[in-house]
């Protein structure tokens, strides 16, 4: 059985439900501490002048080592509306630009108690519905699982595949330089890296924006079409 385990962010790119396709079992690594300008809160899409910037959820002040499942949405903005409307700038090059927005709707207005991960959770699962992408998904906060000690942070994924019945665990190709494989092989777990080819689809701007968040693809390609994205990676 495959095991993908990420962090829940923020409307992630194409590379990232990827993984969720391609592996059996996903957890969201929830427990993390949470890092400011990471991709936690935020994420990147098109600009007016066909550059990136970033659509941003913002967060309650807090202390430094708060986990990602303690992070708390900012009560004093209306942030729904800003993202909307930098949004709007897909709307005359986009040919999803009416569904998308729909789709946005029906996942962000839900109240989350202010739960930053319980937001990214609810719309990474729907944007998997929405691309009829399956998998089974866990939390890691709320699993019933026994985790041996762990004295290095790239054991987590080893103790939890292990945890869970896994054989494979799979990572995206930032992480390869982070993890031990000597430390897998000894768990007789195959280690291995999911690269995406982030194929290039037409944006409409006279160039192409590579690794933005899973809105643009949605923006600009069918569901067909992304799913042959999504297939589009190298295991290694």
């Amino acid at each position: 059985m495959k095991i993908g385990i990420m962090q829940p962010y923020f409307f992630p790119y194409m590379g990232y439900f990827s993984l969720i396709k391609y592996v059996d079992r996903f957890v969201f690594f929830d427990t993390p501490q949470y890092i400011n300008h990471g991709w936690v809160n935020r994420n990147r899409v098109l600009k007016q002048n066909g550059s990136s910037g970033y659509i941003t959820v913002p967060v309650q002040k807090c202390h430094r080592d708060i986990a990602i499942k303690d992070i708390r949405i900012s009560k004093n903005f209306d942030w729904r509306e800003k993202i909307y409307g930098q949004l709007t700038v897909y709307k005359r090059r986009a040919p999803y630009y009416n569904n998308v927005i729909e789709f946005l709707h029906t996942v962000l207005d839900k109240d989350y108690n202010h739960s930053l991960a319980n937001l990214n959770i609810e719309t990474i699962k729907s944007v998997c519905r929405y691309l009829e992408v399956e998998t089974v998904f866990d939390v890691f906060s709320e699993m019933d699982v026994n985790i041996s000690e762990v004295s290095q942070a790239d054991e987590w994924a080893l103790e939890i595949t292990n945890a869970i019945g896994g054989n494979i665990y799979v990572n995206l190709p930032g992480g390869v330089s982070f993890f031990d494989r000597e430390k897998y092989i000894k768990q007789n777990i195959e280690l291995q890296f999911l690269q995406s080819k982030l194929p290039p689809y037409i944006q409409r701007i006279g160039h192409f924006e590579k690794g933005l968040s899973i809105i643009d693809v949605m923006m600009f390609c069918n569901k067909k079409e992304i799913s042959d994205m999504l297939n589009a990676f190298v295991i290694f």
